[in-house]
């Protein structure tokens, strides 16, 4: 999944969307309410393309098709999936973008999301990694790219006692007991036992998808292959961003992802130094699939994938968006949400799926926008917000 949340707001640098977190946190809201509202309202409708949409659409609505519940909910929000069913048996029918943008035009609603009052929140982006790695540990290929650790445990809170919160811990069992599982410095200085899936020729690269949660592999001879988010060792994510504007290291017009890769390719063991300052490791896997894997273990669809807070919105639904890109371009359309982050937070909070290569890092590195969301229903869908 990638991480997530993301993508090096200025002097935040957070982990995006990867989907690490499977619970739904409590939520303390902040007021949270749907109100009901037109397409009309939707700036920029008309020209959405609605280009690869029907590729992510499909991909959301088997998994709803496959789900025993009969209802998404999150923390705040419920809605019925019998009506959304039904449609996407009929949508799954039309093959024609056009066709497509019209049936739900005239079969859904849009409902504006507003928190506190407003409409409007922050919106980044994130993108799929790229490195050079081989299967065999050979010539610059040294440098070890792990799989989940046989000996990670997780629990959740809530499976002890349904007082607690449905939060997830992560450690290792030592002397009968649950401790913390080994940190960043620590699994550098050689104390894990995992699985390596692949040795990385690159250790900025191995860190940098770490960030994003997956990454494209391309081998020796060529080939390339997926490596996507397998687990994490439970540690609190501290992004390398604010750490080198922390210690003056850059300046915050420096704070781009491309500028930030830049300067630790050229800064050797001051880089490493740093880097291990964030305390948690991500976990990957081989994986076979046309984009990462987000937190509703789908494949990812470049422009039409976007990771939430689920604690507000439930994975699975469909959202119009309204923000601007990193050069200030209208970034209208509409998007699944299929993904979280650990920096993914709030109600009206989003993080914008670039796709993969290094036209996505360049936009996916720069993205810090307002922006406002929409949530699709079909009409007449039950929708109950805080138990309402």
């Amino acid at each position: 999944m990638l991480k997530r949340g993301l993508i090096f707001a200025i002097g935040l640098f957070l982990v995006s969307c990867s989907g690490e977190d499977k619970t739904v946190e409590p939520v303390v809201p902040s007021s949270f309410e749907l109100k009901r509202s037109d397409f009309s309202a939707l700036a920029g409708w008309e020209k959405d393309d609605f280009r690869m949409f029907e590729k992510a659409l499909g991909d959301v609505c088997d998994a709803l098709q496959k789900m025993r519940q009969q209802s998404l909910k999150s923390g705040v929000l419920e809605y019925s999936l019998v009506s959304y069913r039904k449609h996407c048996g009929k949508m799954a029918q039309i093959k024609d973008s056009n066709e497509l943008k019209a049936y739900i035009r005239q079969n859904f609603e849009p409902y504006a999301v507003i928190v506190n009052g407003s409409s409007y929140g922050k919106f980044t982006s994130y993108y799929e990694a790229n490195l050079r790695a081989s299967f065999i540990r050979e010539g610059k290929y040294q440098y070890p790219i792990y799989g989940k650790p046989k000996d990670l445990v997780e629990v959740n809170l809530r499976d002890f006692d349904a007082g607690l919160p449905d939060r997830r811990l992560v450690g290792r069992v030592k002397n009968g007991k649950l401790v913390k599982y080994y940190t960043r410095q620590e699994i550098d200085e050689g104390r894990l036992d995992a699985p390596v899936i692949l040795w990385g020729d690159n250790p900025v690269d191995i860190y940098i998808m770490q960030i994003q949660g997956a990454a494209v592999a391309t081998l020796p001879d060529g080939k390339e292959i997926r490596v996507g988010y397998a687990d994490n060792n439970g540690h609190k994510f501290r992004g390398i961003g604010s750490i080198l504007l922390e210690k003056g290291l850059i300046k915050p017009g420096e704070a781009s992802m491309p500028k930030i890769r830049d300067w630790l390719q050229k800064n050797g063991d001051k880089a490493k130094r740093n880097m291990l300052l964030n305390d948690r490791y991500i976990f990957h896997k081989i994986v076979n699939a046309d984009g990462p894997i987000g937190a509703m273990g789908l494949p990812l669809v470049a422009g039409r994938s976007m990771a939430v807070d689920k604690s507000y919105i439930p994975l699975g639904t469909m959202m119009w968006l309204e923000t601007s890109g990193p050069d200030g371009e209208a970034l209208n359309r509409v998007v699944m949400a299929e993904d979280v982050g650990s920096a993914i937070k709030g109600g009206i909070r989003g993080d914008y799926f670039w796709g993969h290569g290094e036209d996505a890092l360049k936009y996916a590195g720069r993205m810090n926008s307002k922006g406002r969301y929409f949530i699709l229903l079909p009409k007449g869908t039950e929708v109950k917000v805080n138990g309402r």
